[in-house]
């Protein structure tokens, strides 16, 4: 539940003057509604006070601040695509999991890319060898970044284009069969998969679109966009990114094994987080799987670990659960949370690499070295 605050306790908190107070509120930085008892009054979004109470102590200067903003801290990068506020996940100004209710991939290309209509994504060409998977989604973004253009000094449309023509290559070597229907219903025929599921799996791919800079995002130099896609899909196979969604599953097999509790108890025991559930950006429960809960009917399996980790940690679900969920569900690939991870990041990685090089920016921190200094 969130919690809110009256205004003498948000002062109280925060330690500054009301017109302070109003400031924050003003731009966005504290959320406010009407207090319920008494209209004439107002409550302040407790959370937002906390984070600003905790980036004061942590003091004014640039390193500090720098340091906090690179740990899930406050936004410190400008962009225009997506950002996460106050638990809900923006696309250029659409509520992601609203649009998710009807929109396809490729009309989500077409609003973060900023394009004005929807991109296709259509492929003639099979995988090679009749193959999918990761390792032929890395061998043609692979081909692909040889053979492409450098971004810079392109126009926005023809970089849509090159993104474009990558995510048809990996939407193809994910699985997805050739032809010109929208890549959601390509991705069900190639895993066989009725109608009711293709749906699910469409609005997994436009949830998973995008999150603002996360860990794979940093990928834009000049380089190509295909480039810029197999850098992100580099990062995104590592267990703390696209690869909860296999660990997710191995704790759904083992609560089934063991039980839910024993299982959660021996996870916690080794000092592993628990797949699946809770998200620093998402304290009160990810919106992107209860998006993903809404259409999809959860077994009995799932629902006792849901609950149990509940009940043990306070953690809710979130979107790696509910990949967990669907590939339960629809018996899908093992590997299949991440090949839906990755091709519907695609589409977020073409839409921070155009901007980054529209914009003339390069994203490149700075290190705080601590290591030894040589004598000479």
């Amino acid at each position: 539940m969130t919690e809110w605050l009256t205004r003498e306790q948000a002062l109280e908190r925060l330690n500054v003057r009301p017109q302070t107070l109003y400031a924050y509120v003003s731009r966005g930085r504290i959320g406010m509604k009407p207090d319920e008892a008494d209209p004439r009054r107002s409550q302040y979004r407790a959370d937002d006070i906390a984070a600003l109470a905790t980036r004061r102590d942590r003091g004014r200067s640039p390193q500090a601040i720098a340091e906090s903003a690179i740990a899930w801290g406050e936004p410190a990068i400008a962009t225009s695509i997506s950002t996460v506020l106050h638990g809900r996940l923006i696309y250029r100004g659409k509520d992601a999991v609203e649009f998710s209710a009807t929109a396809t991939l490729e009309e989500t290309a077409g609003l973060l890319w900023a394009s004005g209509r929807p991109v296709s994504f259509a492929s003639l060409t099979p995988s090679a060898a009749g193959q999918s998977g990761t390792p032929t989604a890395f061998a043609r973004l692979s081909a692909l970044a040889a053979e492409g253009w450098p971004s810079l000094g392109r126009r926005p449309a023809m970089l849509q284009q090159d993104g474009a023509a990558a995510t048809s290559a990996l939407a193809t070597a994910l699985g997805a069969t050739p032809g010109s229907e929208p890549v959601h219903a390509r991705l069900a025929q190639g895993w066989s998969v009725e109608d009711d599921g293709a749906d699910l799996i469409r609005k997994a791919l436009v949830l998973l679109a995008d999150h603002e800079l996360n860990a794979s995002t940093f990928a834009s130099t000049g380089a190509p966009i295909a480039a810029c896609l197999l850098a992100g899909l580099a990062t995104l196979i590592g267990p703390r990114h696209g690869g909860a969604g296999a660990a997710a599953i191995a704790l759904v097999e083992d609560a089934e094994r063991l039980g839910a509790d024993e299982a959660i108890a021996r996870w916690l025991a080794h000092d592993r987080p628990l797949p699946g559930f809770g998200h620093p950006l998402y304290p009160e429960g990810d919106p992107r799987a209860e998006g993903v809960f809404s259409g999809l009917e959860i077994d009995e399996g799932l629902s006792r670990l849901r609950k149990a980790v509940l009940a043990a940690t306070g953690l809710h679900p979130n979107i790696d659960f509910a990949l967990a969920a669907i590939t339960r569900s629809l018996r899908l690939p093992a590997d299949a949370p991440f090949r839906l991870f990755a091709l519907g990041r695609s589409v977020g990685w073409t839409a921070h690499a155009i901007e980054q090089v529209t914009s003339n920016r390069l994203i490149r921190p700075r290190a705080r070295y601590d290591g030894p200094i040589g004598a000479g």
